[in-house]
């Protein structure tokens, strides 16, 4: 299948407890929400926190239990929680998923409920070769549902930033830390031969391989992310308004969408504040940049006399350090000034310079796994190493998310790059 060799016998019992991890921390993150709200959706980028709830489930019914197990669901369910895989039949249109009024939560749910039974029953029960079988599948299906946690935290934030009263989502949240300012200081590296991609054991989505050689010139890194106080240089110096900085179809698009500061930020009695999961809070001068384009990143890296990372280099660096940072665990749902960490896991995805494009060597899986990654290889730029709600055991060195550069939707920051030669 192409996304990491099965799991043995000895893993019956933690895959079964991740199974079980995965699908609560789904569920915890819906709990904030009403009805009403897990149906609305805010744009055609994003979709409605019930539908984020069947589709992962539809994916387990569809991709695990289908010829092993009775689904217990509705046939028109197919169609209705079907996101992209045109292999498996027709779905609704993604900016209509927020007129799914039927069916309602608690069904959906009480699917949830079903499925996690059958599911969890299955792997205490198959056997030695059938949960070989069964294992690569569920982890499959695990990662991709950490990957719509992700997407849920922030399509209800696009949701309550479109509402006139600004709704919080938690107003329990961990405290950010103090608002710390450290200079900017580079990571220097020589270049040379080097490999980039996952390894051949483990987990890995199948854009991450195969691992493959690639030649870098001299480069440096920035040793953190771009901050707000940075940015509001950016604005003020008038970045927005500056031609010259921006890529011809930036610039196209800054014009279209009157953009003049990043996404969620919000000008109120003379001051920026951004909308954030714990409601509009003042901006934190010392905390990452979030919500900006591939258009604004590379626009700010051309005005601050730098560029934007190539991927290859990004994961050369991050490689050697430690996969920790304000992830989904820290509970803090929002970007938090520099601790102790180089930042390059946590707080905001980075974007590359890097088309998302295939690796030297790659095969898309055969059948509608084919669909997960390979089709999306254009138009699209690639963004690493997560954010602060980016699930702990998801993220990695060699991951590669990927998105177009117009969007911004997302938790979407950057780091400064140059060249040394």
């Amino acid at each position: 299948m192409g996304f990491g060799v099965p799991l043995n016998q000895d893993h019956r019992a933690d895959l079964r407890q991740r199974f079980r991890a995965v699908r609560a921390r789904s569920l915890a993150i819906a709990a904030p929400l009403s009805a009403e709200d897990m149906g609305a959706q805010a744009m055609e980028d994003a979709s409605p926190a019930k539908w984020h709830l069947a589709h992962t489930t539809w994916f387990f019914a569809e991709f695990v239990l289908a010829g092993r197990v009775a689904t217990g669901a509705p046939s028109a369910w197919r169609y209705l929680f079907n996101s992209y895989y045109e292999a498996i039949g027709p779905r609704i249109a993604r900016p209509s998923r927020g007129l799914i009024t039927r069916p309602p939560v608690a069904e959906v749910l009480d699917w949830r409920r079903r499925i996690d039974d059958a599911l969890d029953d299955l792997l205490d029960q198959a056997g030695g070769a059938a949960f070989a079988e069964l294992a690569p599948l569920v982890e499959l299906g695990l990662n991709h549902e950490e990957q719509h946690q992700e997407l849920m935290l922030t399509d209800i934030l696009a949701l309550f930033a479109a509402h006139p009263d600004t709704p919080t989502y938690r107003d329990d949240l961990a405290p950010l830390s103090e608002d710390k300012r450290s200079d900017r200081q580079w990571l220097s590296r020589q270049g040379g031969l080097t490999e980039t991609g996952a390894e051949a054991s483990g987990f890995a989505f199948d854009c991450e391989r195969p691992r493959h050689r690639v030649w870098l010139e001299p480069f440096a890194l920035a040793d953190r992310l771009v901050t707000n106080a940075e940015w509001l240089e950016f604005i003020e110096d008038g970045g927005y308004a500056n031609p010259l900085l921006w890529l011809s179809e930036g610039w196209a698009c800054v014009k279209r969408e009157g953009w003049s500061a990043p996404g969620y930020w919000r000008f109120v009695d003379d001051a920026w504040r951004q909308v954030t999961l714990a409601g509009l809070a003042p901006l934190t001068p010392a905390a990452p940049v979030s919500h900006v384009s591939y258009w604004e990143a590379d626009a700010y890296a051309r005005w601050a006399g730098a560029r934007l990372p190539r991927e290859a280099e990004w994961e050369a660096v991050a490689a050697a350090e430690s996969v920790r940072g304000n992830l989904l665990g820290a509970d803090r749902l929002r970007p938090t000034p520099r601790g102790e960490t180089a930042q390059f896991f946590g707080d905001v995805w980075e974007w590359t310079q890097s088309a998302f494009s295939p690796y030297p060597g790659f095969r898309p899986a055969q059948g509608a796994f084919g669909e997960y990654n390979g089709k999306f290889m254009a138009a699209q730029f690639v963004l690493r190493g997560g954010s602060c709600l980016t699930p702990e055991a998801h993220i990695r060195a060699s991951y590669r998310n990927f998105f177009y550069p117009q969007q911004r939707w997302q938790m979407m920051g950057l780091r400064l790059a140059k060249d040394l030669s």
